[in-house]
């Protein structure tokens, strides 16, 4: 569909949207485009009956409120677009909403378990320093995981002391702790050089080919390290950026130096560190205090 391929390049080129932004809304308008294919539908004839009828079929399949919310805000968007672009006279999708999916407080590694997992690379191979740098900058940071594997090796100051992570328009500098420096120093000066294919391969982080590390291919290392650390929790990439946020809550740290360094444009998607610091505190006190039985 010729309207879509132009409001994929909206976001891409006008709104400078993630990668991960624009495969998410593009992936939801593809299925509404084959659902609106199934009712014999084009773009043109969509109604707010037709939008209330896919939410209804998207219930029917099991979608969480979280994933209907999320798909109505990409047809939202797309159909503002569609206005503009003068295919549409107006958005059917304004004032449709859907019950909010309850938000649940993120899970995060208690110090111990940080301590455990980033101990768990060894340096005695290419793959040890290489995990060891990559694990040690993720709770160093609290960067995403699409982040950390986009740095390049200019984006790494280590006299300084930081990273500079660059996500669409914007660009933030993190500062390192010493552990974090001396990984990454490690990595970059003895084994990346080893590790790359090219000799103008700017990546930071390079898979055993020799090229960019893979989301998919990290994934699967931070999922053989928690096996590794026997830890009894789902980690994800994201955990170690959610005990990144809480660790520097609880020991201090204001919230908006949290919510520049996480990149958050809205101090309200940092809040939620504030409860979860909040609930931990409460947890222990419950099970401490002599009283609280």
């Amino acid at each position: 569909m010729q309207l879509l391929e132009e409001y994929e390049e909206n976001l891409v080129q006008v709104k400078h949207a993630s990668d991960n932004t624009v495969a998410s809304y593009m992936r939801d308008l593809h299925q509404f485009a084959s659902y609106l294919q199934e009712q014999n539908l084009e773009i043109e004839d969509v109604e707010r009956e037709t939008i209330s009828s896919y939410i209804t079929a998207l219930q029917e399949k099991g979608k969480s409120a979280a994933t209907i919310s999320r798909s109505l805000a990409s047809l939202k968007s797309f159909f503002t677009f569609a206005v503009t672009k003068g295919v549409r006279a107006s958005n059917p999708v304004v004032n449709i909403h859907v019950e909010k999916a309850e938000k649940k407080l993120p899970q995060i590694l208690t110090g111990k378990e940080v301590e455990l997992l980033l101990n768990q690379p060894k340096c005695t191979d290419l793959k040890g320093f290489r995990d060891k740098a990559m694990l040690e900058l993720l709770y160093a940071t609290g960067i995403r995981v699409s982040e950390l594997i986009n740095l390049d090796v200019d984006d790494v100051n280590l006299p300084g002391g930081f990273i500079k992570c660059a996500s669409g328009n914007k660009v933030r500098i993190i500062p390192l702790y010493p552990a974090a420096i001396k990984a990454l120093g490690d990595y970059i000066e003895k084994i990346r050089p080893k590790m790359i294919a090219d000799s103008l391969e700017r990546s930071l982080f390079v898979n055993v080919s020799g090229e960019r590390m893979s989301r998919q291919g990290f994934w699967k290392i931070i999922k053989y390290y928690q096996e590794k650390a026997q830890i009894d929790k789902d980690i994800t990439p994201h955990t170690l950026r959610h005990s990144f946020a809480a660790h520097l809550l609880e020991n201090g740290a204001d919230l908006r130096s949290i919510q520049e360094m996480l990149g958050h444009s809205d101090i309200s998607s940092t809040q939620i560190y504030a409860q979860l610091v909040k609930q931990n505190l409460k947890s222990v006190y419950n099970k401490y205090h002599p009283r609280a039985i």
